[in-house]
């Protein structure tokens, strides 16, 4: 989705509220060093003006005993400015990061389905830190060159009004127009630059992922081309905002020059017409040439923007997204008694993939599903883990619509073995845990025993404290199916939802696995997905599911 960059920033400013005091510590300080860094050198005018004659606000050892106290107190100042900006920054990557975390558990699995992790991963990461920019360089800078400018037009105005507006008019071009127009000049091109960002980090992960099978068929040249050309046009994007960015800093620097001459000659002018003092051309004239620092700050952020504005709306896309399912709390608790469908209906899209399908599932009964390649199994037990909503009919677990028993209580009830066993980058032994952090030895290695793995893990030099690497890529497919079935046994509910758990596996280490459900009948509830027939002879009823409908 995208959205205007005042419609960005507003959103971002309002994640401030928790630091509203450690943000408004850093206005007050930023105001008060820039106010103590321009006036050392409005001092020194004074100090000019003093020698000529002209009164001076303080006695001069005073004047310049205030100046040195001033270049002190700016360089604390700055610092404290700096540290509380950055302070915030963090704190908000930090919090900004726990927010989207929390998202993406809550969009998961369906709205995940499909998405490139590349980029999801681009999101979490760089994304994120670029918002360090808006957090430590645009909101306080915004608030504090707004009332350091006020502060110096009343200065300059003191001596005359005309002044005071040439003041005005030169804070307000530099720090406002100049970053709107050179934000503008560069388009859409921020966005597209963190989209094409995201999306070379997804090709990448994905080459890294497929780097066996890129060998096997000679295709590196190809993937090294498509990655060339990514990089490419990636480094063109950046150049271009770049270049738009190198442009306006040096339009910046020739409209300052441009008025202080006015400035100047304004001042002059009101000399020549006795309208004011000499003191009434020096002060004002450098009181401005000094006091461009906060609002050039502002004017250099029209460039950098680009990048925080499309980054900060691709973080937003994801804060802001709605999930399919929301989770269901404060129902009645309730215990396992059976589950059923009735007429029920399901399309991913406008393709329909369950069809008024009605079917049930008996307490301590194996219940057989089986049917060719996409005619909904798995899409069926995504359903029954309410993973999805329903278009129409019921999915029902004891009697009641599982959209009205608590998520927390429903996932207890299910256990759900996927296709593909994901494995994280850690020991067997916290891999298996994921299902039950509490588990005890003795049930991990029960739950391994009735998914025939047990035997393996033994056999490693590390056991069950053996890394299983990147997405468990140590181990075959058939021992990353094991230990998903190890895990549907180690979370010990009343129902088995079971995709094609003996795949992968040879006959022996299937004829194994079906023995251990066997002796689960009674105690559990299965239900088994299965391409295989021969998987089909522990069921104590077989469902055929053919375009979507029970047959």
């Amino acid at each position: 989705m995208r959205r205007s960059g005042l419609t960005v920033m507003a959103r971002l400013v309002g994640l401030v509220k928790p630091l509203t005091g450690y943000m408004l510590l850093a206005i007050l300080m930023g105001v008060l060093g820039n106010l103590c860094a321009t006036f050392i050198t409005v001092l020194g005018g004074y100090a000019v003006t003093g020698f000529l004659g002209f009164p001076l606000p303080l006695p001069l050892k005073a004047l310049f005993a205030v100046l040195i106290l001033f270049a002190v107190a700016r360089g604390l100042l700055r610092y404290g400015e700096q540290a509380c900006n950055h302070f915030i920054a963090f704190k908000l990557l930090a919090l900004i990061r726990d927010k989207v975390f929390a998202a993406l558990r809550r969009l998961a699995p369906a709205k995940l389905d499909g998405r490139d992790k590349g980029d999801l991963i681009a999101v979490i990461t760089s994304d994120i830190e670029l918002l360090e920019v808006f957090y430590a360089h645009t909101i306080s800078p915004i608030v504090i060159a707004t009332l350091f400018s006020l502060i110096m037009c009343a200065l300059i105005s003191s001596y005359h009004w005309a002044l005071g507006l040439i003041a005005l008019i030169a804070y307000l071009t530099v720090g406002m127009v100049l970053p709107i127009l050179i934000s503008k000049a560069s388009g859409d091109k921020g966005l597209a630059f963190r989209k094409k960002s995201g999306e070379l980090s997804g090709f990448v992960l994905d080459s890294l992922r497929g780097l066996s099978e890129t060998i096997q068929y000679n295709q590196g040249g190809q993937r090294l081309d498509e990655m060339t050309r990514m990089s490419r046009e990636l480094a063109e994007d950046d150049e271009l905002l770049k270049r738009k960015a190198g442009t306006g800093s040096a339009a910046v620097g020739a409209i300052l020059i441009g008025f202080d001459l006015v400035m100047l000659f304004g001042s002059a002018l009101l000399y020549a017409k006795g309208l004011v003092a000499f003191d009434g051309v020096l002060i004002p004239t450098i009181a401005l040439m000094s006091s461009f620092g906060p609002t050039v700050s502002l004017a250099n952020l029209g460039g950098t923007l680009q990048y925080t504005f499309a980054a900060g709306n691709r973080v937003l896309d994801i804060l802001e997204e709605h999930p399919v399912v929301h989770d269901v709390v404060g129902e009645d608790p309730i215990s396992f008694e059976g589950a059923a469908t009735e007429h029920l209906s399901f399309a991913y899209g406008d393709q329909d993939i369950l069809k008024d399908l009605t079917l049930t599932i008996p307490k301590g009964k194996v219940t057989g599903i089986v049917g060719r390649s996409g005619s909904g199994k798995s899409t069926l037990l995504k359903l029954l883990m309410r993973f999805w909503e329903a278009d129409s009919g019921k999915v029902l677990v004891s009697d009641r619509d599982v959209n009205h028993i608590n998520t927390e209580d429903l996932r207890t009830m299910e256990s759900f073995m996927t296709q593909e066993t994901h494995l994280f980058k850690d020991t067997i032994l916290n891999n298996l845990l994921l299902a039950k952090p509490d588990a005890t030895r003795a049930e991990v290695e029960l739950a391994c025993q009735k998914a025939s793995v047990h035997d393996f893990i033994m056999g490693l030099p590390k056991g069950y404290d053996t890394d299983v690497g990147e997405l468990g890529d140590t181990l075959s497919g058939g021992e990353r199916q094991r230990l998903g079935l190890a895990r549907a046994f180690l979370h010990d509910s009343p129902l088995l939802l079971l995709d094609e758990p003996t795949s992968n596996l040879d006959s022996l280490n299937e004829a194994v696995i079906l023995r251990s459900l066997h002796q689960e009948h009674g105690d559990k509830t299965v239900v088994l997905v299965s391409h295989r027939r021969s998987t089909m002879g522990i069921a104590d009823q077989v469902y055929s599911v053919e375009n979507g409908r029970v047959s």
